[in-house]
């Protein structure tokens, strides 16, 4: 059987896998296509992002980690799992659209359904391990942040 520490070992290794894949579609658009948009003044500074996201998929991949211990034969860790990949599909799936696809109403949809899958996810994790879902806090707030970017990058373009 896994202990705590592969769990999370993995669990982190496949979130920032995950975070990696983001950051290639993003980097084909951040100095051409991301650097010509209107902004909103609050838009934080483009070496920021990398920091940030780094740190929530390190978090995520411990939260995650932190449930998977607690066993696969439990109903609620199970539905846990589902919609952590759930949410990781569309924290992709948003980069692909956003960068890649260049469409930000688009890219504002998907992250509006990660958001409300990211608060499933919090329920259930706070089912599987309270520590687990209150480390997914700062990954809830920088998607409500980015939602509300992503909303005024379409507004403003």
């Amino acid at each position: 059987m896994f202990s705590k520490i592969r769990y999370i070992s993995l669990s982190v290794m496949v979130c920032l896998l995950v975070g990696l894949i983001a950051s290639i579609v993003t980097q084909s658009s951040i100095d051409t296509w991301y650097f010509n948009l209107t902004k909103p003044t609050f838009t934080p500074p483009a070496w920021l992002f990398a920091p940030v996201w780094m740190l929530l998929y390190i978090l995520m991949g411990v939260a995650m980690g932190l449930v998977l211990n607690r066993g696969l034969h439990h109903i609620w860790v199970k539905t846990a799992i589902y919609h952590f990949g759930f949410q990781l599909l569309l924290n992709t799936a948003w980069s692909i659209v956003f960068f890649g696809v260049q469409s930000p109403f688009f890219a504002f949809m998907i992250i509006l359904a990660l958001f409300v899958v990211l608060l499933f996810t919090f329920k259930w994790f706070k089912v599987a391990s309270p520590l687990a879902a209150y480390l997914l806090i700062p990954y809830i707030a920088w998607v409500g942040f980015a939602a509300i970017l992503n909303f005024e990058i379409w507004r403003l373009n």
